[in-house]
């Protein structure tokens, strides 16, 4: 697992259990630009989730930290059900004040370096179907629309499918 790595003035490492609530923060502000009537208040508890996630023996969470403060995150691990090689990316976000600066391409870097550490073949993930700029963003890195999983009418989300070991 990647316990540190360091890139310039970017270091990414594992994300501390103590740190959801700034994780979560994060999150909510990456996650409202890109609902065009602002972020649903859905009375989720995002800290608690960001916390579990964390401690998921089975899950990794990254963070991209520069000048001492967290400015990328993404999360990541096999969902239930799916072949021991396709490992799912839960979330990714890069604090929108930090865009475009190269955070996003090394913290992606950052987990396809873990995912091929621990024999993944297969990534997948879902993007809200709003968020042009994230779907650029894994176009650019090679992810393509997942032909197992086309969105159904109506669904908010896009699915995505990446060959780790093709890249």
């Amino acid at each position: 697992m990647i316990s540190e790595r360091v890139t310039g003035n970017l270091v990414i490492r594992t994300v501390l259990p103590a740190e959801a609530e700034t994780v979560a923060a994060l999150h909510a502000r990456a996650r409202a630009t890109y609902y065009p009537d602002g972020l649903p208040d859905d009375g989720f508890d995002w800290s608690a989730a960001w916390r579990t996630a964390v401690e998921r023996p089975d899950g990794h969470v990254l963070c991209a930290v520069e000048r001492g403060g967290i400015v990328g995150i993404a999360s990541f691990r096999v969902p239930e059900g799916a072949p021991a090689d396709t490992v799912k990316l839960f979330q990714f976000h890069v604090d929108p004040g930090h865009w475009r600066s190269g955070i996003g391409t090394a913290l992606h870097a950052a987990c396809v370096e873990q995912w091929r550490a621990d024999a993944r073949r297969t990534a997948v993930l879902d993007v809200h179907v709003d968020n042009r700029r994230a779907q650029a963003f894994y176009a650019r890195r090679g992810w393509v629309p997942d032909p197992g999983n086309p969105p159904a009418e109506g669904d908010h989300h896009l699915f995505l499918r990446f060959g780790v070991a093709g890249e």
